[in-house]
């Protein structure tokens, strides 16, 4: 396990970012939470220029003056061409790292004569455990997904061994043979990078890498509450020296977002309440074409009011004529929408969504029963957790949008006894959510935990 170093000079905290998917977001969330509580300490968050522009360019934060933000190398040459295979991008900015991360550092601790004292990291970068032992500092990596999520990758060869090579037999296996986890969840649940078509990806190399790594950690930090999945988080207790949850991070970010360009929340105003559904699949995953229809025609045929934030080019995937057929008092498409603020209002009676951790959590922090259509990763997990754990949605049927099937769902959970369940059992996680970050929560004394050892740093 690391070691905490402690040295006389105010502390100095690098912060690596993954600089894909969702992943930099959480990161910064942590970071400007620990600025804006000990405003004195330096922090120097390092991710890809494209990263840094996304991620510092949608929020506003009076610790941005407080967090000085680099820019290291993403490994793609200069002139490069995609070629359209899988993970490239992830592939290119692997072959450069740890040197993008270390040559920035460098740089930095030159320009500013403070030495690092502290590292904070993405776990799936690994190549910090050894980076933090070369400084001699306390390594705290962030696991932006759930728990669960990240003990099937801890118990990934026990789960390989114990599944075998027969992808067939995965439906029929619990998971109740890894500790902590509840028997509903089945081998074919989780991420294909454990078991399944994937092991040999680039991503399942790191990730099975980062979970051979990651108990090397100081610290390992959860964007989750221990309520939430109370079990596997005492499984991972025993793996570490500390294990903090700090979550729901969308109720403890110091951030500001009052971005709402197309009017979401002034058009939900006008609406019932819990009578509206919202559409959202996150910023990298879209359902295919022909799911695109069955969506447009189950909203079209079932009358629901509806607000869809769906990105300009793919609404030529649309049946022709659906967004002219759909008056503005009945169903909103936009390119972007406030998620978070969109949930939290009472009028959303139900989300459709990709499943990711980030909007599951926004979910159960607005109180919002789920229909979920996972398509990778952690996702299938996550849906499996919100059908068959917590009971607060429902798995598309067999996997995918259809027209029918959508109608039947939406009808469950908005109009039937069912659904009410659903929004109760919603309801008891998002007061347990409320809990963990209140003034005596164990998110909060977690991360006044964290909080001490970055000081002592």
């Amino acid at each position: 396990m690391g070691e905490l170093h402690h040295q006389n000079c105010e502390p100095h905290v690098a912060v690596l970012a993954f600089p894909f998917g969702t992943h930099a977001v959480p990161l910064l969330s942590l970071t400007e939470r620990l600025a804006a509580a000990a405003p004195h300490i330096t922090f120097s968050f390092f991710s890809t220029a494209k990263s840094n522009a996304s991620i510092f360019g949608k929020v506003t934060s009076h610790t941005h003056n407080i967090i000085r933000a680099y820019d290291v190398d993403d490994g793609v040459p200069e002139g490069y061409v995609f070629t359209g295979k899988r993970q490239e991008d992830i592939e290119l900015f692997l072959s450069v790292t740890p040197e993008n991360f270390k040559n920035g550092i460098n740089k930095v601790v030159f320009e500013t004569k403070k030495n690092i004292s502290c590292l904070m990291t993405d776990a799936f970068l690994c190549h910090a455990a050894d980076m933090a032992d070369e400084m001699n500092v306390p390594w705290i990596p962030l696991w932006t997904a759930g728990a669960c999520a990240l003990s099937t990758h801890l118990y990934t060869d026990l789960i390989r061994d114990v599944v075998g090579a027969d992808s067939n037999r995965c439906h029929e296996i619990p998971l109740a043979f890894v500790p902590g986890i509840p028997s509903a969840i089945r081998a074919n649940d989780v991420p294909l990078e454990v078991h399944g078509a994937n092991q040999e990806s680039v991503l399942s190399r790191l990730l099975h890498k980062m979970a051979q790594t990651i108990t090397r950690a100081t610290i390992i930090t959860i964007n989750s509450f221990d309520k939430l999945d109370s079990s596997v988080i005492d499984d991972l207790k025993t793996k570490f020296d500390h294990c903090l949850t700090l979550g729901p991070f969308t109720l403890t970010s110091t951030s500001v977002s009052g971005n709402d360009p197309y009017g979401c929340l002034s058009w939900l105003d006008s609406k019932k309440p819990r009578s509206v559904v919202y559409l959202s699949f996150g910023t990298v995953t879209m359902p295919p074409p022909a799911e695109l229809v069955a969506l447009a025609e189950a909203l079209q045929k079932s009358g629901v009011s509806f607000l869809w934030s769906l990105k300009d080019g793919l609404k030529a995937n649309l049946p022709k004529g659906f967004l002219n057929s759909i008056s503005e008092s009945r169903g909103m498409v936009v390119p972007w929408a406030p998620q978070s603020q969109i949930l939290e209002h009472t009028a959303v009676g139900v989300f459709l969504t990709h499943c990711g951790w980030n909007s599951v959590l926004e979910s159960i922090t607005g109180g919002v029963p789920m229909i979920c259509r996972p398509f990778f990763g952690d996702q299938k997990l996550n849906g499996r957790f919100v059908s068959a754990v917590w009971g607060i949605g429902l798995v598309t049927k067999d996997g995918i949008f259809s027209k029918d099937g959508l109608i039947d769902e939406l009808n469950l959970i908005l109009h039937n006894e069912e659904g009410k369940r659903m929004r109760e059992k919603v309801m008891t996680l998002n007061e347990l959510a409320k809990q963990a970050v209140g003034p005596e929560g164990s998110s909060t004394e977690n991360f006044n935990t964290l909080l001490e050892m970055v000081l002592k740093s």
